[in-house]
């Protein structure tokens, strides 16, 4: 059965738009609904007790304790009520039936909706060793493990971070500056290397020993130790085993698809969609973690798991619900500070994807911009302690024209003239 933009399902019933997922994608979806001047009914359902709230902080100034728990989220208390939002907090949503266009609660609950979005993000990958469930093995991905990990990091604690990516490496700065001793173990043999590259992957490598980290590249998780139910340490594949109060485990994260799946939506690496973020369903869409959805520019599907997918996706899938014809075609944006160090990073090169990466000042300044390119056309540029330069790296990157490498390399050269 299909409904009107205005959700009118034929029988004179106005269904509401639902959003399942009460994250930052959640809450944008429903703002952009309103700003765009839809006045029906808009119920925001999430699994969580908290109010939608931004993930970013979590492994940054809210770990580190520099940024109140208030800054967290995305809107006040009292913006629900007074844009006419209903917010159904600590409810899981166990199915979804497009045929009858219901929802179904953990209560047995059911919700009928007129469109409905998927902001249901990810969830993080699991260590699969014996004793990876025991008290002290940590997770990153809601508040409270945020604040759980923050009371592990305190001054002389041992802490092993298993996972040389975004999470870990935020984390690790996290723990130190806590003043606790920690251990990195990754299975490759640089940090963050498919994201980055040999080239700029040595830059956080350097960076994380010069703070007194101790990086171990190339090694296997055999086992998590421990006593009377709680972790005391890491045994290595090789024997050796790494001392431990607290573990903190960051390789990587899954899109959260079992709804999709069960509903029959097409799902490939998340829950495919097309550059409306529509997906096999004309009445749902489905934006941020979850979505791999087609992007014109690069003409190919993308999961992007960033910040600035999950809030700008939703502006486009609300207007997309509406009937508008909306195209989702932002360059791929993140950000990360670790220590002294913050970094922009603006496009998309796939692991191996570059044929070369041209530097922009020194690397071993720790200031500097990074590019990486492919046959002269700059695929993605990378700013460290530079700043106000992301603009025109996203249209170097949104041109796809040849560049003059000795100019790009070049301080001089204003990269708006390239």
């Amino acid at each position: 059965m299909s409904t009107d933009s205005t959700g009118n399902d034929g029988g004179g019933r106005e269904r509401p738009i639902v959003i399942v997922g009460a994250s930052l994608g959640g809450a944008k979806a429903a703002q952009a609904l309103r700003e765009a001047g839809y006045t029906g009914g808009i119920v925001l359902i999430g699994d969580e007790h908290e109010r939608p709230y931004e993930r970013p902080p979590l492994s940054k100034g809210y770990l580190l304790g520099t940024s109140a728990r208030e800054k967290i989220y995305v809107h006040p208390p009292q913006w629900y009520a007074e844009h006419d939002v209903t917010l159904r907090l600590g409810t899981p949503v166990v199915a979804v039936d497009p045929a009858a266009h219901t929802v179904t609660l953990a209560d047995d609950g059911r919700v009928e909706y007129a469109k409905l979005l998927l902001t249901t993000g990810s969830v993080p990958r699991r260590l699969p060793v014996p004793g990876a469930g025991q008290e002290g093995v940590h997770y990153l991905r809601r508040v409270e493990d945020s604040e759980r990990i923050r009371e592990a990091f305190r001054a002389g604690a041992r802490v092993v971070v298993i996972g040389a990516g975004w999470i870990g490496l935020e984390t690790t700065a996290a723990a130190r500056a806590a003043g606790a001793e920690v251990t990195v173990l990754e299975a490759a043999e640089l940090p963050l290397l498919r994201v980055l590259g040999r080239e700029v992957a040595q830059v956080f490598a350097d960076l994380h020993r010069d703070h007194g980290v101790d990086l171990r590249f190339g090694v296997q998780v055999a086992e998590l130790t421990g006593e009377n139910g709680r972790v005391t340490g890491v045994r290595l594949a090789d024997g050796t085993t790494v001392a431990a109060d607290a573990v903190v485990v960051g390789i990587g994260i899954a899109p959260d698809t079992a709804l999709a799946e069960a509903a029959g939506l097409e799902v490939d690496n998340g829950i495919k969609t097309d550059e409306h973020l529509r997906t096999s369903d004309p009445d749902i869409h489905a934006a941020g973690d979850v979505a791999n959805a087609y992007h014109p520019l690069f003409g190919r599907h993308l999961r992007v798991e960033h910040w600035a997918n999950a809030l700008n996706q939703p502006q486009t899938a609300a207007r997309a619900m509406l009937g508008e014809d909306a195209v989702y075609d932002r360059v791929p944006y993140f950000f990360t500070d670790q220590y002294d160090l913050g970094m922009e990073y603006v496009g998309w090169v796939e692991p191996g994807g570059y044929d070369r990466v041209v530097f922009r000042g020194d690397p071993a300044t720790r200031e500097f911009i990074a590019f990486w390119l492919s046959e002269g056309r700059v695929l993605a540029g990378m700013n460290v302690n530079v700043w106000d330069v992301t603009d025109p790296i996203r249209e170097l990157v949104r041109s796809g024209r040849p560049v003059d490498v000795k100019a790009l390399a070049d301080p001089s050269v204003p990269l708006d003239e390239l």
